[in-house]
């Protein structure tokens, strides 16, 4: 290896393909050292922030998520990514787009800004795959129906500690109604829906399957993975990672944290076997690294959305 090497891929990588050398711990900090950039031709995906949490319903602070999770993912880049055994950039052109911008002062506004520009992503004429991360987990409403107005109705895989099922009454900016709010607008296939790891009871399940967080501990990973493809039934599906489906001892840096969740390794094993789901988009959503300790929430965050970005290399 050389003494020197060019360094600060994040602004200077001239193939957006591959993997990068660069020190963990300096240069600028996108997602996994990929390129910012805003040019969408020939892109195969594209990770993109939403620094969004005023629809909190406990702690704020994950509008700093995309921030700790871009930080966190910078010591998964130099080596072939396990358990995919290759480098997933090899053969998968990847950017990052940033963030979402809106006015935190019009918050009636941030709804439509966020469909608005994750439509002009995903609309974009290399037709790119489009990891969100969050932001508070009402950012997957508008994110679902820029997804639906692309592909129509689609399957929800949603791993979490909370069904977000609560009553909606068509107008709030609540992370615990969203789901509630998508069901009404016709954006998820309940019929295929499935919500993994969830131990809080809300209101009504709208006919969405449960796998709760007790029946998941006494399950293998494979079983779960299972029930999971035969649910969504080869529907074109979104896939949404809140970080409180994890147990607070592998995730305390959330909002609304709840014992008896999932280990992030039980976690990480049964996204790694949904390589069969006709996934088409998908977000990591509640990190907020205030309430972290040595970056254990970040880096569970950023090893989820690496995971996502290596199902989607291994159908590349």
């Amino acid at each position: 290896m050389s003494d020197y090497l060019p360094s600060e891929n994040a602004f200077m990588a001239e193939n957006l393909k591959g993997g990068v050398y660069e020190t963990t711990y300096a240069g600028a900090l996108s997602f996994m050292r990929r390129k910012y950039s805003r040019d969408l031709n020939n892109v195969d995906a594209v990770i993109w922030g939403i620094p969004f949490d005023t629809a909190t319903s406990n702690r704020p602070g994950t509008r700093f998520g995309p921030r700790g999770v871009r930080a966190a993912s910078s010591i998964l880049c130099n080596d072939p990514q396990y358990p995919f055994g290759i480098d997933i950039f090899e053969n998968l052109a990847v950017v990052d787009y940033g963030d979402c911008f809106f006015n935190y002062g019009h918050q009636q506004k941030v709804p439509q800004l966020i469909e608005q520009q994750a439509s002009d992503i995903l609309n974009a004429p290399s037709n790119p795959y489009l990891l969100s991360i969050g932001g508070d987990h009402f950012v997957t409403y508008p994110l679902l129906k820029a997804h639906v107005a692309k592909h129509g109705p689609l399957a929800l895989v949603q791993f979490d500690a909370h069904q977000d099922t609560w009553d909606d009454d068509n107008e709030r900016i609540d992370h615990g109604t969203m789901i509630t709010r998508a069901v009404k607008d016709g954006l998820i296939d309940v019929e295929h829906s499935i919500q993994i790891g969830i131990r809080t009871i809300a209101t009504d399940d709208y006919g969405i399957e449960i796998l709760h967080a007790l029946d998941v501990e006494d399950m293998s990973a494979n079983d779960v993975a299972t029930r999971i493809i035969e649910r969504t039934h080869g529907k074109k599906t979104y896939v949404t990672f809140d970080i409180d489906c994890l147990d607070p001892a592998f995730a305390p840096g959330t909002g609304t944290p709840v014992s008896g969740g999932l280990s992030s390794a039980k976690a990480l094993n049964i996204i790694n076997r949904l390589g069969d789901l006709d996934i088409v988009g998908s977000d990591v959503v509640e990190v907020s690294p205030a309430y972290d300790h040595g970056e254990i929430t970040s880096i569970a965050g950023s090893t989820v959305a690496m995971y996502m970005m290596g199902l989607l290399a291994r159908r590349s």
